[in-house]
């Protein structure tokens, strides 16, 4: 399967891929289908009415996820890309006020959210554990439209038909199919390694080289410069603003204050060395700040890990000497490589195998991507990432309350800085070393096919149930 690496890292809003994201873009396909007037059940009039039904995961942790603001969202006609958030706010407004939704080129249809969107917290469907269930009916209350989907993480959303042809959406298939004939596919990291070998390229020339089946370098240059902006901005933000992030937890914004005391220690020469630390975590909790506030970030994989490879992006940029802006591009080609085989080989949903497949995979990916910029052979770029991932093995998804706050945001922080230090141990090597990439990530497909549901983002166990008493 051919994943592009604007497949891995998609422009999007908070605060979850799969439990945002995902659901956003289900309800837009289901648009498209009304529309288009595909599949209507026979007999039944015009479409007036809409409901959907959220099955497990989104069902446990939707409400902390903004599942329910997604669909309504979705049903209006908004996309995760190109969302403007503050005209989406007060759409929401008026749709949760009227219990009715106007998107383009449909009628206004019914939809009230606190009857027509149901939590059910009963077993997931069979599918996979991120299922949502759209309905449309005509004003006599017959059924004239029904699809479920699968929201299976990193924003990836499919039918219950294509889950069964292995995760491919129309799109996706259309760009494998299209790809097929790309000059380097690999879908291990042995075939990658060995593609490397014979043909003298690096991963990321071997990424670049497949990419541009599809665009010309200067689009290619310039989608991965949006992407790199993207994450830049989100850094930014998250860094200027305090406050209290949204849901009832009443956790605080830390990034802000970290960051004013790192300037100032900097200002002053009071750093330790281990400040550097400091640095690479301030820049991931800024970024899950924003996630966790609904703003608008980068899937890297996915949005609950979205601020491990950001982070170590920006600490590359402003603190590693001989950084280059150029090298940016480079770090977004082996790190979406890295994630490409983990997500078609294993998972990078928290809802299929837990935090291992987040910020686990974004760990690797960041670790990936560094050492490339930082002067890696192939070998030791496939060190760099095994390193990473086999030290986030087993981690489970136990958001607290639902939300990607606690321990999420932290979890980002400490992801990044096993990335850099995962890729310089790599450094210190020749890429030799006991344990293959394919293997570990075979090991967390695994692990998550063990692990208890109650693990995978329910918020039913973990640190989500053992919370203080007062």
């Amino acid at each position: 399967m051919f994943l592009s690496v604007f497949d891995i890292f998609k422009i999007g809003i908070g605060p979850s891929s799969s439990h945002t994201m995902g659901p956003m873009t289900a309800a837009g396909r289901f648009l498209g289908d009304l529309k288009s007037g595909r599949n209507y059940v026979p007999g039944a009039g015009e479409i007036a009415a809409v409901k959907c039904v959220l099955h497990g995961s989104l069902a446990f942790t939707g409400k902390g996820h903004a599942t329910d603001r997604a669909v309504i969202l979705g049903l209006s006609g908004f996309d995760p890309a190109t969302i403007d958030l503050d005209e989406a706010d007060e759409v929401e407004r008026q749709v949760r006020r009227q219990g009715i939704v106007t998107p383009d080129g449909l009628p206004p249809l019914k939809f009230q959210p606190d009857v027509d969107l149901i939590f059910d917290y009963g077993p997931a469907l069979p599918g996979h554990t991120n299922g949502l269930v759209l309905r449309a009916y005509d004003a006599a209350g017959n059924l004239g439209h029904e699809r479920t989907y699968y929201s299976i993480g990193g924003g990836f959303v499919v039918t219950s038909k294509e889950l069964e042809e292995e995760h491919i959406s129309p799109e996706l298939r259309e760009k494998t199919m299209k790809a097929e004939g790309c000059p380097y596919p690999f879908a291990t990291a042995g075939h990658m390694l060995d593609m490397a070998k014979k043909s003298g390229k690096s991963i990321a020339d071997l990424k670049r080289t497949n990419e541009q089946e599809q665009l010309q370098l200067h689009e290619l240059n310039a989608q991965l410069d949006a992407v790199w902006q993207s994450m830049h901005k989100c850094i930014d933000r998250g860094l200027s603003r305090d406050g209290e992030l949204p849901g009832g937890l009443k956790v605080r914004r830390r990034a802000k204050a970290i960051h004013d005391n790192l300037q100032e220690q900097a200002t002053r020469n009071m750093s330790q060395p281990h400040t550097v630390n400091d640095w690479i975590s301030v820049y991931a909790m800024a970024v899950n700040e924003e996630n966790a506030a609904g703003g608008k970030v980068v899937t890297s994989p996915t949005n609950g890990a979205s601020g491990v490879v950001p982070a170590v992006m920006r600490y590359y940029r402003d603190h590693c000497i001989g950084s280059s802006d150029e090298k940016l591009r480079e770090f977004l080609l082996t790190a979406a490589a890295v994630g490409g085989l983990i997500k078609h080989n294993a998972s990078i949903s928290g809802a299929e195998v837990g935090c291992q497949g987040e910020v686990g995979s974004a760990s690797a990916m960041a670790a990936a991507g560094f050492c490339a910029v930082m002067g890696g052979t192939p070998e030791q770029v496939e060190n760099a990432a095994e390193i990473a991932l086999e030290h986030h093995l087993g981690m489970s998804c136990d958001p607290v309350g639902g939300l990607v706050q606690v321990p999420c945001i932290e979890r980002n922080a400490l992801g990044a800085i096993k990335a850099v230090s995962a890729a310089s141990l790599a450094l210190h090597g020749d890429g030799t070393h006991y344990m293959p990439l394919d293997n570990c990530i075979e090991t967390m497909r695994q692990t998550g096919l063990d692990m208890n549901e109650k693990y995978k983002e329910t918020s039913t166990g973990g640190l989500a149930v053992n919370l203080p008493e007062c």
